[in-house]
């Protein structure tokens, strides 16, 4: 889990998902965030393998900046979430096309995330 800046908001409880096709963020979460929800826009795609076995209908799409940062070094890109209706777990999941976007590498053995920064490589630790 990572504790980026999703629009104005610092959220502690995002799940970075490098087995993930998707970018998900929860309808509760975007209600907490005080982000109205005529920004999202309409889908027609579902998806699977979020429930077991079952297709999911996502409400919409949003587009919303993603900072990650350190003490002295961030990096900030705006990212296609997509905006589901069932109760959340975490703040959302970021998956591989959050990776592809920061250029991310991920350690799963110290639980990292490196990343080009403003002005080097940016070290993300993991928040519990």
């Amino acid at each position: 889990m990572v504790d980026p800046i999703v629009s104005t908001k610092w959220l502690t409880k995002l799940l970075m998902d490098g087995g993930s096709g998707l970018n998900i963020m929860y309808a509760d979460t975007l209600d907490a965030m005080g982000i109205d929800r005529s920004r999202i826009r309409p889908t027609k795609a579902p998806f699977h393998s979020i429930m077991l076995g079952k297709q999911v209908m996502p409400i919409g799409q949003i587009d919303l900046p993603v900072t990650f940062r350190n003490s002295s070094n961030y990096r900030t890109e705006t990212l296609t979430f997509e905006v589901v209706g069932f109760p959340p777990v975490y703040h959302g999941i970021l998956g591989w096309p959050c990776y592809a976007k920061f250029m991310a590498i991920p350690n799963y053995t110290y639980l990292k995330l490196k990343m080009p920064g403003s002005c080097r490589v940016t070290t993300i630790g993991t928040s519990f």
